[in-house]
């Protein structure tokens, strides 16, 4: 199918750039293609590239088409994730760094890989992170939407669009935990911990350019939010609608409720 079949409509809202793609397939394929292409632009004028990473079941296809992905020299390519579980043990499949080693960090030969620790001390961890960030600026973030409209892990009653800080210790609300087990990755809420370390909006949105992929049904309100309310910390997501370059992917389930 081509790309111009697969994608199914595109427009802007404020300056937050949206394409409606047919499957949640095409639109991973597509956001890589264009990722893909931004990665190799910037490698044309810097030595490194830094990007920062989501780990969540909607990144799947965009992980997976992005590792596939040619002439890209993954050897300068630093790579950072947005968020980690505290508490979870270091080989638990649901702690992200390990999401994101087995569906992309393993497959390309990166330069070097910064996972956010969730067992060490909470703001020893915030801050060798942040410094981290600091030492290398990204380039690049690839990111989802939570069903609260949260981004990273910054659920709507920790979300500061001014937070002085790049990395911070989070509570996470009900609709977050109750979110990783209807994605599959915990069996029960209890499973699920109750506190994370995070990125923050400011440290998200700060990065140049913003891929945000966003598929499947039980987004579709998130979307709405997004898309249609105003922008404010109630709904996080909000904050990309003024993001001078970021292109949110959606499909048409996750897009079902927005007037196209």
């Amino acid at each position: 199918m081509s790309n111009s079949i697969a994608l199914l409509q595109e427009f802007t809202v404020d300056k937050l750039n949206v394409k409606l793609f047919d499957t949640r397939q095409n639109l991973g394929k597509n956001a890589a293609l264009l990722a893909a292409n931004r990665i190799r632009e910037l490698q044309e004028k810097q030595a490194t590239i830094n990007i920062v990473f989501a780990a969540a079941p909607s990144q799947n296809e965009f992980l997976d088409a992005l590792a596939e992905q040619p002439n890209i020299a993954w050897e300068r390519v630093n790579a950072f994730h947005m968020d980690e579980y505290i508490g979870l043990p270091d080989d638990a499949p649901q702690r992200f760094g390990n999401y994101l080693k087995d569906r992309l960090f393993d497959k390309v030969p990166l330069r070097t890989i910064y996972y956010i620790n969730g067992n060490s001390d909470p703001n020893v961890e915030c801050k060798r992170y942040e410094a981290l960030l600091l030492e290398y600026p990204t380039d690049i973030v690839c990111m989802g939407i939570g069903e609260n409209c949260h981004i990273a892990f910054n659920d709507p009653h920790v979300a500061h669009f001014n937070d002085p800080m790049l990395v911070k210790q989070v509570g996470l609300d009900l609709t977050s935990r109750w979110q990783q087990v209807h994605d599959g990755c915990f069996s029960t809420l209890e499973q699920v911990p109750e506190y994370a370390l995070t990125l923050t909006i400011p440290a998200l949105v700060k990065a140049p350019a913003v891929f945000c992929m966003v598929p499947a049904v039980h987004k579709a309100v998130a979307i709405q939010h997004t898309l249609a309310d105003a922008i404010s910390e109630q709904y996080p997501s909000t904050i990309l609608r003024q993001h001078a370059n970021a292109t949110l992917f959606i499909d048409q389930d996750s897009g079902q409720l927005i007037n196209k």
